[in-house]
């Protein structure tokens, strides 16, 4: 199982905050560092304030060489698919191509009246990011000397020299969600990794086998898409430890142990991520909420990841 190290700086933290983690992380031989993409703190006074998503990637990929970078998840109302498409192209070329885009509708409507940003109905907040999808892999799709067209609903490309390219030859898009219909329908059609967040194992199941339909009704082979979960991170060698941890981010330890399998002991992790990889679950984004404990993430490195090694 592949670990990745996803932290919501929303929350209150720094740019250098993160870079720490994302080092870490990297020497700790975590495959990817990834963060959201929020401006507005969902419990807390959220100091020092929020930092835009693209722009901490930008210079955590100049301050990193091996791990890679990512959104969980750029939300489609807060960029024109464009400019979107030129500030991940360029961060992959900065980052020489380590860059992984996961990228949804948009959800927290506090935030999007906080900064100014429109926040359309559901529907048409879905049909915005389908048309993005569109516009991002056109663009990126498109042969140097060429030009791109697109003609939506909600955006218009026209004679587009389709630059900068990525240094990749493909940036894998992410997609998650617990939508039954139009999330797999999306991720079948545009996504190299399914992802579903804070999920109950049964809930997951369900997902992904809506998820695997959908892509073997795209006629796409079984194996060419990525299955993974988010799930709050509380690891520690003793009661004491874990108590603490969970204490530092604000929630209760039992109710943590119920609603996520990478809290608790290095023993106890591993015995819940088995019915999880049973499950299908080829890849765990552990969100780290306190970032100020990095004997954490080197705890869990050590002992949960060099059990399951």
């Amino acid at each position: 199982m592949d670990f990745r190290v996803f932290v919501e700086p929303q929350q209150g933290a720094s740019y250098a905050d993160q870079l720490a983690v994302a080092r870490a992380a990297e020497q700790l031989g975590y495959s990817a560092f990834f963060r959201s993409d929020h401006y507005l703190a969902m419990a807390g006074d959220g100091l020092p304030g929020p930092t835009d998503s693209w722009v901490t990637l930008a210079g955590i990929a100049r301050e990193t060489s091996t791990i890679r970078l990512g959104t969980m998840v750029t939300s489609a109302t807060f960029r024109h698919p464009g400019p979107l498409a030129i500030a991940v192209a360029q961060v992959d070329e900065m980052s020489g191509g380590r860059v992984e885009l996961g990228i949804g509708a948009g959800w927290f409507e506090a935030e999007h009246q906080a900064y100014a940003i429109p926040f359309p109905p559901l529907g048409e907040r879905f049909d915005r990011l389908t048309e993005q999808l569109q516009i991002l892999t056109g663009l990126w799709g498109t042969p140097i000397g060429e030009t791109y067209d697109f003609a939506g609903t909600h955006y218009t490309v026209k004679d587009s020299p389709a630059l900068p390219k990525p240094a990749q030859q493909r940036v894998p898009i992410i997609i998650g969600g617990a939508g039954p219909k139009r999330t797999p329908a999306l991720t079948a059609r545009f996504a190299d990794e399914f992802n579903i967040p804070f999920a109950s194992l049964e809930d997951l199941t369900a997902q992904f086998d809506r998820v695997t339909a959908a892509v073997a009704a795209a006629g796409r082979a079984p194996g060419s898409l990525v299955y993974s979960a988010a799930f709050v991170l509380c690891a520690g060698a003793d009661e004491t430890v874990l108590t603490r941890r969970a204490g530092a981010i604000g929630r209760e330890l039992d109710e943590m142990r119920g609603n996520s399998p990478v809290v608790g002991t290095p023993a106890e992790i591993v015995d819940k991520l088995g019915a999880f990889t049973q499950a299908g679950v080829q890849r765990v984004y552990l969100q780290v909420l306190d970032m100020s404990d990095l004997d954490h993430l080197e705890f869990f490195a050590t002992e949960v990841i060099g059990q399951l090694d």
